[in-house]
């Protein structure tokens, strides 16, 4: 009995549609890209920008405490010498060793609020602990403007205090209030007495307590 032979035509042409699929496929895979979930990646994405200075806050509001301590300790000395050892160390949380007038100002041998840093810039731009990314509050009252000249600032401090007299607070002009508690602490430094360095202690205690509401409490 002869074998059909349909069934090795039906195979043919069976690989032969099979063939030509293929080839169809082919040429179809080389005109467009595949697809694939993670596409997205391959497309370039812009670098982000890099991010503004921030401030060193919890260093800034451990100096502003610092400052406050020292102050507090300097209007409620029981003694002259005492008043001058923390108006000194006041003063010196504030400038830092690139201001002015840093060191041992009463003279006792001793440097009082030894730091590597001020609160303020130093005399040549040397950077302090409160910059203008702190916030409004602090560029405005610590600061007190801009710090683009440094030694200027600190020229014009310097100007009120030789200018100060009791019947001419020249101080009020400063926009820094740390500026206003330096200039006072000068002069309770020079002071011949303890009733006048408690009261210039007075006066910086209002200073100080503008300064922490600037970096605590203000919401700017």
């Amino acid at each position: 009995m002869r074998q059909s032979r349909r069934p090795l035509a039906w195979t043919r042409s069976v690989l032969a549609t099979a063939l030509t699929l293929l080839l169809v496929g082919c040429s179809g895979a080389s005109s467009q890209p595949p697809t694939s979930p993670d596409a997205s990646v391959a497309s370039p994405t812009p670098a982000p920008s890099a991010p503004a200075a921030s401030a060193d806050l919890p260093a800034l509001d451990a100096r502003l405490v610092a400052i406050d301590d020292a102050i507090n300790r300097w209007r409620s000395a029981a003694d002259l010498a005492s008043a001058h050892r923390a108006a000194e160390e006041a003063r010196n949380l504030v400038v830092g060793p690139a201001g002015p007038g840093y060191g041992d100002a009463d003279g006792d041998g001793t440097i009082e609020g030894v730091t590597d840093i001020g609160l303020l810039p130093g005399l040549a731009g040397e950077p302090g602990l409160a910059t203008a990314a702190a916030g409004a509050c602090v560029e405005r009252d610590v600061l007190g403007g801009s710090w683009v000249d440094p030694a200027e600032r600190w020229s014009i401090m310097e100007t009120a205090i030789g200018a100060w007299s009791e019947s001419n607070n020249t101080f009020p002009s400063l926009p820094s209030h740390p500026q206003r508690i330096v200039s006072w602490a000068t002069l309770a430094l020079a002071a011949p007495d303890l009733a006048t360095a408690l009261e210039y202690g007075g006066h910086a205690h209002l200073h100080i307590d503008v300064a922490l509401r600037a970096a605590t409490a203000c919401a700017e």
